[in-house]
């Protein structure tokens, strides 16, 4: 039975036990592999810590319902688009759609009813902030088919994943756009930096398919890189905090994501098939403490 189960699912013996629909189901919504909803879920913990509102635990609860809901969605409408190419690269075939095990028809219907979800979760936030959230749909529509037109796809996945900390921060506070602008821009780069390490396993079938990712576009400067593109995020995010704060012990709080993110790239290894999905798993730890870093500075 466990052959149907893609190689970077996380808990192969759970997923191994259910029947064969609702495993096809899970895996398409990739439920296998929390690391996705918690990278979706950290930005939204970032905007609401920072907003200096205190914990906000029912909120978070229901950006973490929203966050699992929606990165399944998005998933689902991934693979359904990206089915013929999925079908040409080792790691993505045996998804349940490109395998044909799942058909296109019962995805859609499982897409809508993931989407049904988020919009419980949309109803509970003020108005400002579901308009911001619906803001995002465009993005996420589109986000399928840059890897066929640039080579920064890791770029457009960055606007698409961080799109929480807008909802998060607008859902409690409608000012201080620039400190925003910069943690925002900040997150981006530290998207494109562990996407970047992501791609990394599937740099020769996305050449010989014609899918294009930042991976390919960097080579063999892949490590310097993602090194750049994560101390660009930590200076965007302490510029964001000095704006918010002008207090030089408040940048105290980045060094513990800051030594992480080094060390990710210190001990990044491309050649090693199982290296980079370890890094880049590791950044829910990263997305932790960055969302203690904006408790201290937001709440402090």
């Amino acid at each position: 039975m466990t052959e149907t189960i893609v190689p970077d699912t996380e808990h192969r013996r759970l997923v191994a036990r259910l029947p064969q629909l609702p495993r096809d189901l899970a895996l398409l919504a990739r439920f296998d592999r929390p690391i996705g909803w918690w990278l979706l879920f950290w930005p939204c913990v970032f905007g609401v810590w920072l907003a200096g509102a205190g914990a906000q635990i029912a909120l978070l609860g229901w950006l973490l319902l929203g966050s699992i809901a929606m990165r399944g969605a998005g998933c689902v409408y991934n693979d359904i688009v990206d089915a013929d190419l999925d079908r040409q690269v080792a790691r993505t075939a045996l998804r349940p759609v490109a395998s044909g095990r799942v058909s296109k028809k019962a995805a859609w219907a499982w897409l809508v009813s993931l989407c049904l979800v988020g919009l419980l979760v949309l109803l509970q936030l003020r108005t400002e902030a579901q308009i911001v959230a619906l803001g995002s749909l465009a993005l996420v529509a589109a986000y399928p088919f840059m890897k066929r037109i640039t080579w920064w796809p890791q770029a457009w996945l960055g606007m698409v994943f961080n799109w929480g900390l807008l909802v998060g921060w607008t859902e409690l506070r409608w000012d201080n756009w620039e400190v925003l602008a910069c943690l925002y821009a900040g997150c981006i780069c530290w998207v494109i930096g562990y996407d970047t390490i992501y791609a990394l396993q599937d740099r020769e079938d996305d050449a010989m398919v014609g899918i294009r990712s930042s991976a390919l576009a960097m080579g063999a400067r892949v490590k310097a890189g993602v090194g750049c593109f994560y101390a660009l995020a930590i200076k965007l995010w302490a510029l964001g905090f000095w704006l918010y704060r002008e207090d030089w012990v408040a940048l105290l709080a980045l060094l513990p994501v800051a030594g992480h993110l080094a060390w990710q790239v210190m001990t990044l290894d491309a050649d090693d098939p199982m290296n980079p999905l370890a890094r880049f798993r590791s950044n829910r730890w990263a997305g932790a403490l960055m969302a203690a870093a904006c408790f201290v500075v937001g709440n402090a």
